[in-house]
């Protein structure tokens, strides 16, 4: 009988992997169009937050994501993705929780994949394919 519990690892390896790199890939975009911030800093002023939580956009998408990757502290990488995506979702997305786009999907489904990614590594942790396992 194949025993299944073998193959958590990798799948753990898989997650971490896909929810890093994809959400590394915003995080460099932010890194070299530091313009981004920008409009980062006023959301943050229009809701009376101060601006320079806007460079937090970088401990989620960037060194979050690298700590995923290599599964370094992987649960607190984890818990930086999904901080910033709860402060996305509440600084840019509000208006878009109850919207489909023109196909019928949510408007919102990238967010809520990186989300709950991240929760999802908090949860589960690295596995033993990191380089510093939990």
């Amino acid at each position: 009988m194949l025993k299944l519990s073998r193959y958590d690892d990798l799948g753990k390896l898989i997650v971490r992997l896909m929810v890093g790199v994809l959400i590394l890939f915003h995080g460099v975009h932010k890194v070299l169009n530091s313009g981004s911030l920008d409009s980062i800093r006023k959301m943050l002023v229009s809701s009376n937050l101060p601006s320079f939580l806007a460079y937090g956009v970088y401990l989620g998408e960037v060194v979050g994501a690298v700590m995923v990757i290599l599964g370094v502290y992987s649960r607190i990488g984890g818990l930086f993705i999904a901080g910033n995506m709860l402060f996305a979702l509440g600084l840019a997305h509000r208006s878009q929780v109850f919207a489909l786009t023109n196909t019928g999907g949510w408007t919102l489904e990238l967010q809520a994949f990186f989300l709950l990614s991240g929760l999802a590594i908090v949860f589960l942790g690295s596995g033993r394919l990191a380089v510093k396992p939990d």
